[in-house]
């Protein structure tokens, strides 16, 4: 079980507590953004922490700044003896022995610690790699197949990556920020580490292709990118146009079949429901298929199937990767209400999904986080992809605030580029985006200019948490800072709250 370096240390002992850990294996410090970090400490706040822990393995990485008593060097842990490798016979297990634990994000409150088993990851990793057309030798170069998908460790991203082994793929893992730093954005160094190790597969969350085109990335000028020929995506959806510009960049490198490949899943699953296919015709922004084992339909509040319109994305039979158990959940009821709490023995996942006859899908957002103005409903991802089609718009998040009598106030946060100003001017080029591309109905009805949207360490936005700090919830019971990947912005959001709840007949807020 992991949990990412750059994580709080009340966000680790908020995980590592619920399964009380015999051996930790931790680094002492991390280089990120063009800055070195101190780790040891908290590694040392960490152990002291958890009085299961009897073994600390320390990767000792130059960036520690604080020595450590009692450790193991994992370097010297790892030592290799050629005798025992040879002897060496794994341990047969049964196909639902546990494999792993991995957690939900924890935003909200105590984190899920989801437990899943070896026959049914390795059944559903096998089916991705088919869906990924991954193999061993796959080689436009002499490289053969390699693999990358960026991820942080406390991403199910960097699960699915290591699952690449299956395959006989080599993976290939980037260790550092992919953006530059904050005063010197750069959306260059992934794309020359893909470059510089011949990787033929290349994913990321789809924050980060939208901002390689926001930042103006010119991949011509990035040498060795003919290997790649797949890119895969995830997170939160793509939009269409930021698919196409990917397209069009790989065309003028020559590489005009590059393929993308779309997916949608969960920590929940350490799969996806939603994937590509490369037999299949290009589907920007939307998802080729439905994942092999997975019976997904898209249901209407009846519980009736839907093609051609957005409903609850649901699984109608058992799955290879299904949660074996919530760890500590002895009775099964947490497992229970998180997923068949609507539909008994219908596994609801939590996002508005739409199947169109050809079978490809999209993601309309959570379907926690849903627009519904006059009866209308929206995913926000729907709101996002219009809106931050403008070049001034860096990102956006929207919540809609019900005011308990039918009636509602829809407030858009943007974040905008370098030197632009939230004027009445931009309002309406925002306003007219959202009227020609969706609805008047989305139209928000107030605009505040933001410092950053709040995201989770794998890049979600936090929507409903910022949503129930406007309705008044304590922020305690709303959203833990240490998961997030910028908790900084959280005080200025609460200010904002706090304000709104004060002077909420006001159409705008400073």
């Amino acid at each position: 079980t992991m949990c990412s370096p750059d994580m709080g240390t009340p966000a680790v002992l908020d995980r590592f507590r619920q399964v009380a850990p015999k051996a930790l294996i931790a680094v002492d410090g991390v280089y990120y953004g063009g800055r070195q970090m101190d780790r040891a400490s908290t590694v040392s706040d960490i152990r002291d922490a958890l009085p299961s822990v009897t073994s600390l393995f320390l990767i000792e990485t130059g960036y520690g700044a604080t020595a450590l008593d009692g450790i193991t060097d994992f370097g010297a842990a790892q030592s290799r003896d050629d005798a025992e490798t040879a002897a060496f016979e794994p341990e047969w297990l049964p196909f639902d022995h546990p494999l792993w634990i991995l957690y939900s994000s924890g935003t909200t409150g105590l984190p899920k610690a989801i437990v899943h088993g070896h026959g049914g990851i390795i059944m559903a990793t096998c089916a991705g790699a088919l869906h990924f057309d991954l193999g061993p030798s796959y080689a436009p170069n002499s490289f053969g197949e390699r693999f990358h998908w960026y991820s942080a460790t406390g991403w199910v991203m960097w699960n699915i990556q290591a699952g690449g082994l299956l395959t006989g793929t080599t993976i290939c893992l980037y260790d550092g920020s992919p953006g530059g730093t904050k005063s010197e954005p750069d959306w260059s160094p992934l794309w020359s580490f893909a470059a510089r190790h011949g990787i033929t597969w290349f994913g990321a969350g789809a924050a980060f292709f939208s901002s390689c085109r926001k930042g103006g990335l010119d991949l011509t000028k990035i040498g060795g990118l003919n290997t790649i020929r797949a890119l895969g995506s995830t997170g939160s959806p793509l939009p269409p146009d930021v698919q196409r510009w990917g397209t069009e960049q790989f065309a003028r490198l020559d590489q005009d079949r590059v393929w993308w490949c779309n997916i949608s899943g969960g920590t929940d699953i350490a799969a996806a429901f939603l994937a590509g296919n490369p037999e299949l015709p290009p589907t920007p922004g939307r998802l080729q298929c439905r994942h092999l084992g997975s019976a997904v339909q898209s249901w209407d509040e009846e519980g009736r199937p839907l093609i051609g319109e957005v409903g609850e994305l649901v699984c109608v039979q058992p799955f290879p990767s299904m949660p074996l158990f919530f760890w500590g959940d002895e009775d099964g009821e947490r497992y229970r209400s998180s997923y068949f709490s609507k539909w008994p023995d219908i596994w609801r996942h939590g996002d508005w999904l739409q199947i169109d006859a050809d079978g490809s899908c999209s993601i309309s957002g959570r379907s926690d986080a849903t627009i519904n103005r006059h009866g209308l409903r929206m995913g926000t991802a729907d709101i996002y992809a219009a809106v931050e089609r403008l070049p001034e718009i860096a990102e956006s998040l929207v919540i809609d605030l019900e005011d308990g009598e039918g009636g509602s106030q829809l407030l858009m946060f943007v974040v905008l580029r370098e030197a632009e100003i939230l004027d009445q001017a931009l309002e309406g080029a925002i306003a007219r985006a959202i009227r020609s591309s969706l609805s008047p109905r989305f139209v928000p009805d107030a605009f505040v200019n933001a410092p950053a949207i709040p995201r989770t360490l794998s890049g979600k936005k936090q929507e409903l948490p910022i949503k129930r700090l406007f309705q008044g919830w304590a922020m305690e019971k709303v959203i833990n800072p240490d998961v997030l990947k910028n908790p900084e912005v959280i005080p200025w959001y609460l200010a904002r709250a706090r304000a709104w709840q004060e002077q909420s007949t006001q159409s705008t807020i400073a």
